[in-house]
């Protein structure tokens, strides 16, 4: 997917309206400094509550940020001015657990039984990372974040259930120790990581070939820091088989009107 680097700074508003025109495509980590960006989970009305209580029962790589008023409603008004229809740069549709298509739109496939759940994400935290002077490999190299799926049984609710996914970030030994204090003052967008150290230990093979987003290099004295993930529901999704559900694609986040700052706890 291609980026557009002339709609980095501008506001989120404006962001959106990028996207919904087509002028911008591909991931959004890095774009809109200093406001929230969303992971997206999309199903059928029936299948809300469980949803909910999947999340609530595992909020570290699922804080919900904002759900949909009502069924059928496709705007986030606690978010700002959205249409989840169009919002986003890439989404994702699945039907019985299965991946079949990505769309840029799904204005055509909407329905008035669906549910959206905005759900926090960890590049709220990347913005106090990268205002304490970290260096976000990602960010730098201009790519999607690493995310795998690791060993780590999720709790079920329902037919959700699932292993949990985290994103990837490199870290010195010193540089580390300030990216899990300064992320765990947010804990509503996956807080402080899960993991430190050695990957094999949460059941990732090889940093080489992430599930989700792309690698990224690692020099001899850098540690990697793993946070718990919004993609996660994807795999819960998956494993609970829905007729129909769509989420955003990794990376592809919801653009919201919420400063970041808004998030941080003392």
């Amino acid at each position: 997917m291609t980026t557009s680097n002339e709609y980095r700074n501008i506001g989120p508003a404006d962001f959106r309206q990028a996207i919904s025109l087509g002028k911008h495509k591909g991931n959004t980590s890095g774009y809109c400094p200093g406001y929230v960006q969303c992971n997206l989970v999309i199903l059928p009305s029936e299948a809300a509550k469980d949803f909910k209580r999947f999340c609530d029962l595992n909020p570290k790589p699922c804080p919900i940020l904002a759900e949909s008023p009502t069924a059928g409603d496709f705007s986030l008004p606690s978010l700002g001015d959205i249409d989840i229809r169009s919002d986003l740069p890439s989404y994702r549709v699945f039907k019985n657990g299965m991946l079949k298509k990505e769309l840029t739109d799904i204005k055509a496939i909407w329905n008035d039984e669906l549910v959206a759940f905005a759900i926090g994400c960890s590049f709220s935290f990347e913005e106090a990372l990268l205002l304490d002077g970290l260096e976000i490999r990602n960010i730098s190299a201009g790519t999607n974040v690493p995310m795998y799926i690791t060993n780590i049984e999720c709790k079920p609710a329902g037919s959700f259930s699932g292993k949990m996914v985290v994103s990837m970030r490199p870290f010195s030994e010193s540089d580390a120790k300030r990216a899990i204090h300064i992320s765990g003052k947010f804990p509503s967008v996956h807080g402080s990581p899960i993991h430190v150290g050695n990957p094999e230990k949460i059941g990732i093979v090889s940093l080489d070939y992430p599930d989700f987003g792309d690698p990224v290099s690692l020099s001899v004295d850098e540690t990697p820091l793993f946070w718990a993930c919004g993609v996660t529901p994807q795999v819960a999704l998956q494993n609970a088989k829905l007729p129909f559900a769509i989420t955003h694609t990794p990376g592809c986040m919801l653009m919201t009107d919420l400063r970041n700052s808004e998030l941080a706890v003392s």
